[in-house]
């Protein structure tokens, strides 16, 4: 369905201007500089982040305040909207009539907005301090109205994330309540645009910015039909060649992706940081009793970048045991996004337990060696990704199923956004990344690529506060 386009464009120009407008170091609020407003809510920060990881501990808890949820939704308030008028005029009367909090809810997370570090560069430059109403809803037009391109694409994302940077009024604004639907919403009309004709033009700005590498995919004879289909493209047969297809020993990995070592010792339920790191394996696996299997393992990341390769497949030869492709989360709520994208180091030491509230899917090889064990893998729709896409064949696998599947086969492929796999291995199985003389390490990139999506001064060292 073609998603209307009749937008103002002088709420656009509102918006770029509060932009340009971003002031450095810190003003004045009345009598009160910003700087003694960051620091004065910081026990109260401490007790809402005790109280979210209470929450999260808590599955009655959470099941409870659900159900409240839906039956305080009325069957209007509860309806996908249709357009980006009808988004923006609903969460508009939300904050004015503060519905279900709304109001509330985002005031307190503007009112605790962190500074920016000092080097942030322009383009991702975003000053959520003193924002009204109508300055959120300026943005989300003009995110709306964004074309991204493949250097700049992760751009509006993470102006966005600054809203949560650090900032755990932020985080239960964009994770719970009306706030949620409301990143819902948006990242379902963004869908509705990433699957319609209208996109087409974005498609050919892609394909003349990837250039040379375009060689390596499909390219349907009558030509894509919309831009998710061009994001999920197909590569030709022998453009990723599996490595050792006969040798079971062998990992491969299951994207084109920045892949880190994450964690060794994985626990079933505790997070346990182990170089700044934490993941709750039950969780991220969705409660599946497999989760048992890789008590003590390791985790790998495997992150995708939006100039990658979006399907994933079978890093191991053996029979699927369990599946989902539905185990529903947040669509937005990082408190350091720009940590993330540590220059050059995707995701290396960074707090991946959030992860496990993402949405995402799972499935579980058995490899039918004892020496190999079980392995997981885990794909994860990070900001903007309304949902993880399995073939069908492997949707739903439960016991008694077993569902063959060979080292490189297809598993899936993620939409526009933000994405990564986890792959999780059993104790002792997978201890060290391994690689032979002559193999590929890596590739040069262009200095345009290099600044739009991993260095920065501003990305390399972490900036998480210790409370």
């Amino acid at each position: 369905m073609a998603v209307a386009h009749n937008h103002e464009r002088h709420e656009g120009e509102c918006f770029r201007a509060h932009r340009n407008g971003i002031a450095t170091g810190a003003t004045t609020v009345g009598t009160t500089t910003t700087a003694d407003t960051y620091r004065e809510p910081r026990k109260q920060e401490k007790e809402a982040s005790e109280a979210h990881h209470a929450y999260r501990r808590n599955p009655l808890l959470q099941d409870s305040t659900t159900q409240m949820q839906r039956q305080e939704m009325t069957h209007n308030e509860f309806e996908p909207s249709a357009t980006i008028d009808d988004f923006i005029e609903k969460i508009r009367r939300w904050y004015e009539e503060d519905y279900q909090g709304f109001r509330t809810m985002y005031d307190a997370a503007v009112e605790n907005v962190k500074p920016l570090p000092d080097d942030t560069p322009d383009e991702v430059s975003y000053d959520w301090r003193n924002n009204t109403i109508e300055d959120l809803c300026n943005f989300f037009r003009s995110w709306y109205e964004w074309k991204p391109g493949v250097h700049d694409g992760l751009n509006y994302i993470e102006m966005f994330s600054w809203l949560s940077y650090e900032n755990d009024y932020g985080m239960v604004f964009f994770t719970s309540g009306p706030g949620y639907q409301m990143t819902a919403e948006f990242t379902e009309l963004q869908g509705q645009y990433m699957d319609s004709p209208d996109s087409l033009p974005l498609v050919k700005a892609w394909e003349d910015q990837l250039g040379q590498s375009m060689d390596d995919y499909v390219i349907p004879p009558e030509g894509f039909k919309n831009f998710n289909e061009f994001f999920a493209r197909a590569v030709k047969p022998g453009k990723r060649p599996i490595d050792a297809p006969d040798d079971k020993s062998v990992v491969v990995a299951p994207a084109d992706c920045v892949i880190n070592m994450i964690v060794d010792e994985l626990t079933e339920t505790t997070p346990i940081p182990v170089k700044t790191v934490t993941m709750n394996v039950k969780e991220l696996l969705g409660d599946s009793p497999y989760a048992d299997k890789f008590i003590g393992g390791t985790a790998v990341s495997c992150i995708l970048m939006p100039d990658m390769y979006h399907c994933y497949h079978a890093p191991v030869e053996g029979k699927v045991v369990e599946s989902r492709d539905d185990v529903g989360g947040i669509y937005y709520g990082m408190r350091d996004f720009p940590d993330l994208l540590n220059k050059g180091d995707v995701g290396y030491g960074y707090d991946y337990s959030m992860f496990d509230n993402f949405r995402r899917g799972y499935l579980v090889i058995d490899t039918e060696d004892l020496d190999r064990g079980h392995v997981g893998m885990v794909p994860v729709g990070l900001n903007s990704i309304a949902s993880v896409q399995f073939l069908e064949k492997f949707k739903s696998v439960s016991r008694p199923q077993r569902v063959p599947v060979d080292k490189g086969e297809k598993i899936g492929f993620f939409k526009y956004g933000g994405s990564l796999n986890i792959l999780l291995f059993e104790k002792g199985r997978f201890p060290a990344l391994r690689l032979h003389q002559g193999q590929r390490i890596g590739h040069f990139e262009s200095k345009e690529t290099s600044l739009g999506l991993f260095s920065g001064s501003w990305r390399t060292p972490s900036r998480r506060r210790r409370f």
